[in-house]
């Protein structure tokens, strides 16, 4: 399975980071925007050869030479993760100013899986519009927001959940906390606590 991840200047580089990990076994094509650079030095301990070094294929946001530029290069979609709002308005208003956003354009005009990943708060009315444009054209909007049923030990484990939900999209999915599960494990356990209670008095 060939994926491209963007990571775009938008706090929560982590997703992006998070996603290469879990896509080891898939052939996966990188691309940093140089705002993320910044970040990535601002919000983690990561090294950027490091992060480069967990994906197959790296590529500069302003390399339009490069095979995922075209849509006849084949791959399965994009990641981008975390998408900052001007990544997303120009993905919204068909501007592919980068590779990021190149890659984004071929997804939609090629019916490919897209997933933003977006990371905002609050919206303004012009983010909220330029997520519906970009949903009705074909688009997965995925703002990073997790969930607390499954409840989380760890930031660690609030990030992996977004990404898991992300990769959902794509057919991978991760071995994480679902709803209902812990319900159906709960049930599981008490029919086995019953079931040893019936096998005491039986004795």
């Amino acid at each position: 399975m060939r994926i491209v991840v963007g990571i775009t200047g938008a706090s929560g580089v982590i997703y992006g980071i998070r996603l290469l990990d879990f896509l080891k076994n898939a052939e996966t094509f990188l691309i940093i925007s140089e705002n993320a650079k910044q970040v990535i030095e601002i919000e983690t301990g990561y090294d950027l050869k490091e992060i480069e070094a967990k994906a197959t294929h790296v590529f500069a946001n302003n390399d339009f030479t490069a095979p995922v530029c075209s849509g006849s290069f084949l791959f399965e979609g994009a990641i981008i993760a975390p998408c900052s709002m001007k990544t997303l308005g120009n993905i919204a208003n068909g501007i592919s100013s980068t590779l990021i956003e190149r890659v984004a354009e071929v997804c939609l005009k090629e019916n490919r899986r897209l997933v933003l990943v977006t990371r905002e708060t609050p919206l303004s009315e012009i983010h909220l519009e330029n997520m519906l444009r970009v949903r009705r054209a074909g688009a997965v909007v995925m703002p990073a927001c997790p969930a607390f049923y499954n409840k989380p030990r760890s930031v660690l484990e609030l990030v992996d959940f977004v990404v898991a939900r992300a990769l959902d999209a794509f057919g991978i999915h991760l071995n994480t906390k679902r709803w209902g599960e812990q319900k159906e494990k709960q049930q599981e356990q008490e029919r086995k606590s019953r079931k040893g209670v019936w096998a005491q008095e039986e004795e």
